[in-house]
């Protein structure tokens, strides 16, 4: 990645501007992407879906290979990727399985290295519920608790820096608990989220009191944002029990 990027910019160019041109229908921009992406290997199909659409430089063009390594990005920086995904499970692309995009979303995210766990999740939530859930459902079946918990816990915390619903969150993670088979895997997970929420503040403090800032004091803003992230899920949760309570 990287290394011929004239090559990239100009695979980029051609695919947006002929095959993929913003007017064309869905049906025939999932027939071209899924001509271009079946032929090659999963990892290649990542790397070329980053190259189509992934973010790019403002200054020369270029596709920004380390965005998702070096800091949280945006929602600009991931739309066009999230799209491509939704387009893909979608029911226009009908050579791929639910299994195939979940295969193609794991592999993205370690293009061209494992990405911040901030910026998989924001993929997530901009790839819809049905996606974002079979994705976490995957994890949930797969045992990979600890994992699973990290990410609802970066999803609570995007949801708050980018003004989300909170509700969405918790009714995420109410959905992905009915995937456990065994009330121990259940409770098991709930435990990793709350473990997860404590080594993250206590990470972040720990950053902050060590006088890690610059000249945004983003250490000191993160802090802010997932202590509010945390209040804001667990009063979801409040309000949901309560309701519950109350009804019966």
């Amino acid at each position: 990645p990287g290394s011929a990027r004239r090559l990239e910019l100009r695979i980029r160019l051609f695919c947006r501007g002929v095959l993929l041109s913003p007017g064309s229908h869905r049906s025939d921009c999932a027939f071209w992407l899924t001509r271009i992406l079946k032929p090659w290997p999963m990892v290649n199909q990542a790397r070329l879906l980053y190259i189509i659409f992934g973010p790019v430089s403002s200054r020369d063009g270029h596709v920004v290979w380390q965005k998702m390594i070096e800091g949280p990005t945006d929602e600009s920086s991931l739309k066009g990727l999230a799209d491509a995904i939704k387009l893909l499970y979608g029911t226009e692309a009908r050579e791929w399985t639910a299994d195939d995009v979940i295969s193609l979303v794991d592999e993205l995210s370690v293009v061209p290295q494992e990405w911040l766990m901030e910026n998989n999740a924001r993929l997530l939530l901009l790839s819809g519920n049905s996606i974002c859930f079979t994705f976490l459902a995957s994890k949930a079946v797969n045992g990979r608790a600890v994992e699973l918990a990290r990410l609802m816990v970066f999803m609570a915390l995007v949801c708050e820096k980018d003004l989300y619903c909170m509700d969405w969150a918790v009714k995420m993670m109410q959905k992905v608990c009915k995937v456990f088979s065994t009330p121990w895997e259940r409770n098991n997970f709930l435990q990793c989220l709350e473990n997860t929420f404590a080594h993250m503040l206590m990470d972040m403090l720990q950053a902050v009191l060590a006088g890690q800032r610059d000249e945004e004091d983003s250490s000191f803003l993160n802090l802010f944002h997932l202590v509010n992230a945390q209040a804001s899920f667990h009063k979801e949760i409040l309000y949901m029990a309560v309701g519950s309570s109350s009804s019966t």
